[in-house]
């Protein structure tokens, strides 16, 4: 089901809405305390909100990536960050789109109702980054079960989440002639975790409750699976364009909160006896990076309104993220530039979103590979790496 004009604006002012009641001291206190914002995230499940993706027949809005987009910029443009939940949103379609009828109908409802939260996603790993084919963690089947043993780092909300999503090597590298292969998806319940499974939280410079995981002995039941076996790698890209346009959304979020803080703060402060925005040399950083993201905005509804028709959209989702990332970065400094020194003081939230929104330069893929997919996948030229 696809909204139309009209219900798109509403949701933004219903996201609007919800956004007022958690104003910058929230999130400010969230921050300096390092806390998850567990009443902003309750109030948006309560909204339905995060059940955007989830179809009709689960519970869901059954809505498409256009409208979850909207929801997770309108968070972002406010003080808060989608961050602390979005992947609520992306990480089920694993589940929809690849998981057995019996495993939808277990767990999507509760998704959708919020009932279970399924926050964490597990594939990057210390000596696997990018490089997912060359993931070590292993999942050895024993009977009606695996047994997991290996690490996992980067994995955000693992403490916040009832539920993980987990890429594990179920054939050894060398055993394999296709390199993408050999790998499997499983669904990991950690209300009851058979096995040791130790979360060791990251210091971060934002507060996205990020951590490294050490699995020992980890059992999942073999109807925890998601799929064949040894299939998980082709799962796990099949939910890289939504990812990445969601992603997006978030950064053409954060761009528009520094433009338009960046802009009233510029037309406010006076200094010579004049506001600083009159001084081209503010002006022009702020209404360049303006022009920026407003592109990049128009490159995500194009790879949205691609997604949801059920069309080829990779090229179109990378460069949404990329553009999208690196123009809300060009917005963050020229807000930072336009505040000068309060800038850096916490109680203006500049800097809080300035350390925020660099994160999308770098993950969850790094522009560079971005630019390689491009080069190579839609330029036509050699591979680079």
């Amino acid at each position: 089901m696809h909204a139309s004009e009209e219900d798109r604006q509403a949701i933004r002012e219903a996201i609007r809405k919800i956004c007022v009641a958690f104003p910058d001291a929230y999130w400010r206190d969230v921050d300096r305390c390092g806390a998850y914002p567990q009443a902003f995230v309750d109030a948006l499940t309560a909204s339905g909100y995060l059940a955007t993706l989830i179809p009709e027949e689960y519970g869901g809005a059954g809505l498409g990536i256009t409208e979850a987009g909207i929801i997770l910029e309108e968070i972002n443009r406010s003080p808060g960050n989608g961050l602390a939940c979005h992947a609520q949103m992306y990480t089920m379609g694993t589940i929809l789109r690849h998981g057995s009828p019996e495993q939808k109908q277990r767990y999507l409802p509760k998704i959708a109702s919020g009932e279970l939260r399924l926050q964490a996603f597990a594939v990057t790993e210390p000596d696997a980054g990018s490089e997912t084919t060359r993931l070590q963690t292993r999942a050895l089947r024993k009977g009606d079960k695996y047994v997991v043993n290996g690490q996992k780092i980067f994995i955000s909300r693992a403490k916040q989440s009832d539920l993980m999503l987990l890429l594990a090597r179920t054939t050894p590298y060398e055993e394999l002639k296709d390199k993408t292969q050999g790998l499997s998806v499983f669904l990991v319940d950690m209300r009851d975790i058979k096995g040791k499974l130790d979360i060791q939280p990251l210091d971060m410079m934002f507060n996205h409750h990020t951590n490294i995981l050490f699995f020992e002995n980890v059992e999942i039941p073999i109807e925890n699976r998601i799929g064949e076996e040894g299939k998980g790698f082709r799962y796990i890209i099949d939910g890289w364009n939504a990812e990445r346009i969601l992603i997006a959304s978030e950064a053409i979020g954060d761009g528009r909160w520094f433009v338009e803080r960046g802009a009233k703060y510029a037309s406010d402060r006076v200094v010579f006896g004049k506001p600083i925005g009159a001084n081209q040399g503010v002006q022009f950083p702020l209404a360049r990076s303006y022009a920026h993201v407003e592109a990049a905005a128009c490159m995500r509804d194009v790879a949205a309104e691609k997604f949801d028709r059920g069309e080829k959209c990779g090229a179109e989702a990378n460069m949404a993220k990329l553009l999208s990332s690196e123009a809300a970065w060009e917005a963050a400094n020229a807000c930072l530039d336009a505040y000068g020194g309060y800038g850096f003081a916490r109680e203006y939230d500049v800097e809080r979103k300035f350390r925020e929104t660099r994160l999308y330069m770098t993950a969850p893929i790094n522009n560079n590979l971005v630019l390689a997919f491009l080069g190579q996948n839609v330029l036509g030229m050699p591979k680079s790496y």
